[in-house]
């Protein structure tokens, strides 16, 4: 059996390289030598306080695996062999791939079926290797003008856009995000595919801030100002709607005081702990509040704004690395280094 180089998740802070069996493909299926791959938020929190998403005492009921599992789920690359039964796909199409895993694949509301997963989180292979089979409805074809390393940011993108699609944002509105790490950032280029008239950005790093601003946010530093009642007084009594993207429980409160009386907050966060809120700002101010969980339906549209200049990789991404580097030069560079926002790694 041929064999592959995959970086392969064993436990909290146990991210290995190392060879396994080139995947097979099925008639339904194709195989993607991949290009590049993102590391995610998600993927950071698996590697400093999973498992969360990753099983580990049973098999995920639709991969059937567990630990240790091949990580990476934000990934494109070139179709290199198609199953019997493809007729959508041909060999040499670049894909971007579609991650979730779903009892019925990605019909219906599949991102809240109840043992929601992903590839390269509860096996089904992973980005972060050689080769990767996946079912035809998963892959969406690269326009030409979108190279493989923007084509890696669709799947972030996509839940940025998924999460201000969800919102009662209408064109002219004002918003808070909080937190600009890539998924923040790349919310307010969806924001302003939107049409929404002022975005406060709240963030400590001020190379993210850089970013932040850079895309058209208005700044406002934590560390140097109270960041709700700054909010408050520039908007003359809170923003239409607010997006919590830090997972941290002190903002949570925060970023539901910023939302004017009857206004939303929407929750995009995956938390490793629970977070306390008031809930008479939520009834007496007549407040809503939402979460939104990765997305759907989204990727042909995030495809099309990238073919217009939203979701830029210029301004996210921040290295490209070797797979061999991925702990050092990746998971442990995301910890060390503020600076860095989507880090890109490519097999070879």
């Amino acid at each position: 059996m041929a064999k592959m180089k995959a970086a392969r998740w064993y436990g909290r802070k146990d991210i290995r390289v190392e060879e396994i069996d080139v995947p097979v493909t099925g008639e339904k299926q194709i195989k993607i030598a991949v290009k590049y791959t993102g590391i995610c938020g998600s993927d950071l929190h698996e590697y400093l306080g999973g498992p969360i998403f990753i099983p580990v005492e049973n098999p995920h009921p639709y991969t059937g695996e567990k630990a240790p599992i091949t990580m990476g789920h934000e990934f494109c690359g070139e179709v290199i062999e198609v199953g019997k039964k493809i007729t959508k796909f041909k060999v040499g199409d670049r894909v971007t791939v579609e991650p979730i895993l779903a009892k019925h694949g990605l019909k219906g509301k599949y991102n809240l079926d109840p043992n929601l997963n992903f590839v390269g989180l509860a096996g089904g292979g992973g980005g972060f290797s050689e080769f990767v089979v996946v079912n035809e409805d998963q892959a969406h074809k690269l326009p030409d003008e979108i190279d493989y390393e923007q084509g890696a940011l669709t799947e972030p993108a996509a839940v940025a856009l998924y999460a201000i699609r969800q919102s009662k944002i209408k064109s002219g509105d004002t918003a808070a995000i909080f937190g600009c790490g890539p998924i923040g950032l790349l919310m307010i280029d969806a924001l302003k595919a939107a049409g929404a008239s002022t975005i406060y950005a709240v963030e400590l790093s001020p190379e993210r801030q850089a970013k932040a601003k850079e895309l058209g946010a208005i700044i406002v530093d934590p560390a140097k100002e109270d960041a709700v009642e700054s909010i408050r007084r520039q908007t003359n009594g809170g923003v239409n709607v607010s997006f919590e993207v830090t997972g941290v429980p002190v903002v949570l409160p925060q970023s539901l005081e910023v939302a004017e009386k009857g206004g939303e907050l929407v929750v995009v966060s995956i938390w490793e702990k629970p977070a306390t809120i008031h809930p008479n700002e939520i009834v007496i101010q007549e407040k809503t509040m939402k979460g939104v969980i990765a997305y759907r339906d989204v990727f042909p549209k995030v495809l099309e704004l990238m073919g217009q200049g939203y979701f830029s990789k210029d301004l996210l991404v921040t290295k490209r690395i070797k797979l061999d580097d991925i702990v050092e030069e990746g998971f442990e560079a995301l910890v060390k280094e503020k600076s860095q926002v989507k880090i890109l790694v490519s097999p070879k």
